[in-house]
């Protein structure tokens, strides 16, 4: 599998605000995910109930910027700056790099999200 591919697929979704498919269509069934502030999930439909949890309190898209991507073997790293507005009248921009191990379906094992 493409790894590379599969990225650049990945990413041109979450870019268009598709975060939960994405993880629906990339994450494999026993994907774990880990980000800055501890917060861990064990399993794609954990990972989809966060996402559409999330993504369900996003009042409005400000902007998703994709600044670029890495790909080394089965690992990608890529960088992006998210601009929400959220229904609780708070502002998320989050600049960080989101690490994905992919396994030899071109499915993500592993995410880890580190502020850049």
């Amino acid at each position: 599998m493409n790894i590379r591919e599969q990225a650049k697929k990945m990413d041109a979704m979450v870019s268009q605000g598709a975060i939960v498919d994405a993880v629906k269509t990339y994450f494999c069934d026993m994907a774990k995910t880990s980000d800055y502030n501890n917060v861990t999930t064990d399993g794609k439909p954990q990972m989809v109930e966060k996402m559409e949890g999330f993504v369900g309190a996003i009042a409005t898209v400000n902007s998703i910027t994709h600044h670029n991507t890495i790909v080394d073997n089965n690992l990608s790293a890529s960088e992006f700056t998210f601009d929400f507005d959220m229904k609780d009248g708070s502002k998320i921009l989050w600049h960080e790099i989101i690490r994905r191990k992919w396994n030899d379906e071109g499915k993500v094992i592993a995410e880890e999200y580190f502020q850049a």
